[in-house]
């Protein structure tokens, strides 16, 4: 099959993206373990353990693979980016959490395409569909594929769409005529670099490279335990995720918005009394099938207690009061860090 025809199948399963990359080794992957060993993963354990070297070659999750159709979902809304938005009464959640949890809605996608690809073929081949929690080096593999190119904020850009996009793979053990990379179009402009809030987009010998260990993102999802007491004041009013770097980057400018009904806001930008007050139960309620769950509820309640303190207002001194009596030793200690930030000044 040629790539346009896979172009075409992508399409027909509701991606905006696609393209075609051999399976094979990438010299990124020297960089990944560089990365790793650089300490940048922070505590995420599963990106440095046995499964990092997993990522070195695509046919360790498919021997047989001889071709990477990779694709892109767009997941912009139109609704306000978080640079435009400042409601001191609302928490903010990273724009990619707002609806349905998107490993879901990949993979149905990708296993239409799969199916799709099958009927065209005439011929029979293996296959294995991954999403991002697949050990794959799925960006560099999707710039490959002629996606995009990695920018300075290390998202996947796209020339004329922007980066809101989640990617997933498709390996196949058949021939594909691969696509080409574009050129990196990020030129000298650092506005991602200079916006994130507590530098966690560093430079390195092979361009710039996220240090979880000071991402808000890690913090508000990842991590489990203390958020650094020194960039707390830096995670402002994210309780899940940050969209800063996307949000400032000139390649978004212009980015399309999806109509797909799985992305658009289930709650957006709710009120932080209100996520302040609710029960466990009530947390899965709100939240079930998106991904803000990951953090869990405690966690949860920990970013919210931060993003009290930030906002400095005397309203959230009895919520936070409550928060700071939590049987969980960490929700507390944060809550009462959020107390001593009350009357600082803003």
């Amino acid at each position: 099959m040629t790539s346009a025809e896979i172009h075409e199948l992508a399409r027909q399963c509701g991606f905006e993206l696609a393209g075609v990359a051999r399976a094979e080794p990438l010299a990124d992957s020297e960089w990944y373990h560089q990365w790793v060993a650089a300490g940048y993963a922070g505590d995420m354990r599963y990106l440095a353990d046995r499964r990092a070297a997993v990522r070195d070659d695509p046919r360790r999750l498919l021997p047989a693979a001889r071709s990477i159709i990779c694709v892109g979902k767009l997941y912009n809304t139109p609704w306000p980016y978080s640079a435009r938005f400042d409601d001191r009464e609302r928490a903010w959640i990273s724009r990619y959490a707002w609806g349905e949890d998107y490993h879901l809605v990949l993979r149905r996608g990708l296993a239409r395409l799969e199916g799709l690809l099958r009927e065209c073929c005439g011929t029979w081949f293996q296959s294995k569909i991954c999403v991002d929690t697949a050990p794959l080096l799925e960006r560099s593999y999707a710039r490959q594929a002629g996606l995009g190119w990695i920018g300075k904020n290390t998202c996947l850009i796209n020339q004329p769409r922007g980066s809101w996009f989640f990617l997933g793979e498709l390996l196949v053990s058949i021939d594909i005529e691969p696509d080409a990379p574009p050129p990196d179009r990020c030129g000298t402009c650092t506005r991602c670099v200079d916006a994130c809030p507590t530098a966690a987009l560093v430079p390195t010998v092979s361009g710039y490279a996220v240090d979880s260990r000071r991402c808000i993102s890690y913090f508000t999802i990842e991590l489990r335990g203390p958020v650094p007491e020194e960039h707390r004041a830096g995670t402002g009013s994210h309780v899940f995720g940050c969209d800063i770097c996307q949000d400032v980057c000139p390649w978004n400018r212009r980015a399309p918005a999806t109509a797909d009904p799985a992305f658009q806001p289930r709650h957006f930008a709710p009120p932080l009394e209100k996520l302040a007050a609710i029960s466990e139960g009530e947390f899965r309620a709100l939240f079930q099938g998106t991904p803000v769950t990951r953090p869990r509820y405690t966690g949860f309640l920990r970013n919210v207690a931060i993003a009290m303190g930030n906002r400095n207002s005397e309203r959230y001194r009895a919520p936070l009061e409550r928060l700071a009596a939590s049987g969980d030793a960490d929700v507390a200690a944060h809550a009462r860090w959020a107390l001593r930030q009350l009357g600082r000044g803003s």
